[in-house]
C-alpha cells in the first residue's frame, strides 16, 4: 500500500480549478444576499447540479476511485472559500449519503442515496437526523423510538431531531433511532424515511448566528411507519449485532459515530475553506490599504500576523489530508480524524477574527465578507462533535484509558 502524500494529481487539480471557478463566478456574487434571506439557495444548486457538481456521481467518483482520500477535502475547501452557508446548502445531502454508506447495504446504497440529489431540472435533498435537543454530543442521550412492528413488517419511530440541516425539507431523511434503550449508543440503529412518509413534519426552523443560507430545522416523527427494508443493513444484521452486546461482546459503532467518524475531516475541509478566503481577503486588504504613509502591511503587527495565519491553514489543510487518506486507506491510529477536525475549527474561528482585526471598522461592517466568514466558521466548533469531544476522542486513542 502506498504512503501518504500531500500532491495533486492532475486530476484533482483540474477539480479543484473547475469548483473554485463555480465558487468564484456563481457562488460569491450571490453569498450575501442568500445569508440575508436565511433561505435554501435553490437557484444556486440547481446551476450546480446542471454541472455536476451536486449529485451521487461526483460523490461516488470521489469517494470509491479515489484510493488518495484527497479529492473529496480539496472540492469542499474551494466550496466552502467561496461560501460557507450555500455550500451547507450544497453538502448536507452527502452527510446523508454517508449515513447510508456507514450502516446500509449495496442494494440500499444504489436505492437511496440518489434519491437524495434527485437530477438537473428536478433536484431534492438528503437530510441526516441524529442530534436531539438535549442530545448532541451525548450518543447515549438519544430518545428517539424505532419499535418493530412484526405483523406488518414495519418499524414505527417516534421522537423529534434538532439541528438537522435540510430538515423537514429534504426528499430523503435518514433516521437514528433507539432500538434497544438498555444498550445505550450500542442499541442504535438508522432508518431511511422515504419522501412523502406520513408522520414525518418540520418543527422550528432554526434562526442561525452563521451558516443561514443552509436551512436547519427540527424534524418531528409522530409514528411514523416505514417498511422493514428501510431498516439500514437489514433487520438479520441489527439482531446479530444486538445479540452480541447483550452478551457483552464488543459490537460495531453505533449509528451516528459511525457517520461521524466518516466526516470529519470533510468538515476540517470546510473549516479551512473559510478560514483561507478571510487569509486571502486580509492579505489583499494589508498591502492596498495605507496607514501612516505605508501599506499597513508594513507594519510588523500585521505581517507577522498574516504569517501566522497562513502558517496555521497549511497545518491544518495537512492534518486533513492525512486524515483522509488514513480513513480511505483503514489507517487510523490515534483518532486522526478528530484530530483534524479540531485543529481546523479552531483555525477557522482564529483566523476570521484576525482578519476582521486586520481590517479594523471596515472588517466590523456586514458590507465587509469577513464579518459573515467570522460568523459562519464558528459552527466548525460545534457539529459534528464539538471542540471539547473531539479532545475526549482524541485523550482516549491516545491513552487507551476511558476518560470522562
Amino acid at each position: 500500500m502506498a504512503d501518504f502524500s500531500a500532491a495533486l494529481n492532475e486530476d484533482q487539480r483540474e477539480l479543484q480549478q473547475w469548483v473554485h471557478k463555480f465558487g468564484e463566478s456563481v457562488i460569491r456574487p450571490a453569498a450575501a444576499e442568500w445569508d440575508e434571506r436565511e433561505e435554501t439557495p435553490w437557484p444556486i444548486i440547481e446551476q450546480a447540479a446542471e454541472i455536476g457538481l451536486y449529485g451521487f456521481e461526483i460523490l461516488a467518483e470521489g469517494m470509491m476511485n479515489d484510493r488518495s482520500g484527497l479529492t473529496i477535502p480539496v472540492m469542499i475547501e474551494e466550496i466552502f472559500w467561496a461560501d460557507a452557508g450555500i455550500g451547507m446548502s450544497l453538502m448536507a445531502s452527502a452527510l446523508a449519503a454517508a449515513g447510508i454508506a456507514a450502516s446500509g447495504t449495496s442494494e440500499q446504497l444504489i436505492e437511496w442515496v440518489p434519491q437524495c440529489y434527485g437530477t438537473p431540472g428536478d433536484v431534492k435533498l438528503g437530510a441526516f437526523c441524529a442530534s436531539e435537543a438535549d442530545a448532541g454530543s451525548d450518543v447515549n442521550g438519544y430518545r428517539t423510538s424505532a419499535v418493530y412492528d412484526e405483523a406488518t413488517d414495519e418499524w414505527i419511530l417516534n421522537g423529534t431531531k434538532a439541528w438537522i440541516s435540510n430538515g423537514g425539507i429534504a426528499n430523503i431523511h435518514v433516521v437514528v433511532g433507539v432500538v434497544d434503550p438498555t444498550l445505550g449508543s450500542k442499541g442504535h440503529a438508522s432508518f431511511i424515511v422515504p419522501p412523502g412518509t406520513k408522520g414525518l413534519a418540520q418543527g422550528q426552523k432554526y434562526k442561525k448566528h452563521g451558516i443561514r443560507a443552509s436551512h436547519t430545522a427540527e424534524v418531528v416523527l409522530d409514528d411514523v411507519r416505514v417498511p422493514g427494508r428501510c431498516l439500514l443493513g437489514g433487520k438479520e444484521k441489527l439482531d446479530e449485532r444486538l445479540a452480541r452486546v447483550r452478551e457483552g461482546k464488543s459490537g460495531n459503532a453505533q449509528a451516528a459515530m459511525q457517520t461521524f467518524e466518516s466526516s470529519r475531516p470533510a468538515v476540517g475541509a470546510q473549516a479551512i475553506g473559510v478560514a483561507r478566503a478571510a487569509y486571502e481577503y486580509a492579505l489583499d486588504y494589508a498591502k492596498e490599504r495605507e496607514a501612516f504613509g505605508k501599506p499597513i502591511i508594513m507594519n510588523q503587527s500585521i505581517a507577522f500576523l498574516l504569517a501566522d495565519m497562513a502558517t496555521e491553514i497549511d497545518a491544518s489543510r495537512l492534518l486533513i489530508w492525512r486524515a483522509s487518506w488514513l480513513g480511505k486507506n483503514g489507517r487510523f491510529e490515534n483518532a486522526e480524524g478528530s484530530m483534524a477536525k479540531l485543529k481546523a475549527g479552531r483555525t477557522a474561528t482564529w483566523a476570521t477574527e484576525r482578519a476582521i482585526q486586520i481590517l479594523g471598522g471596515v472588517g466590523y461592517t456586514r458590507e465587509c465578507p469577513v464579518e459573515r466568514w467570522h460568523r459562519d466558521a464558528k459552527i466548525h466548533d460545534i457539529f459534528e462533535g464539538t471542540e471539547q469531544i473531539q479532545q475526549l476522542v482524541i485523550s482516549r486513542a491516545i491513552s487507551g484509558l476511558r476518560i470522562e
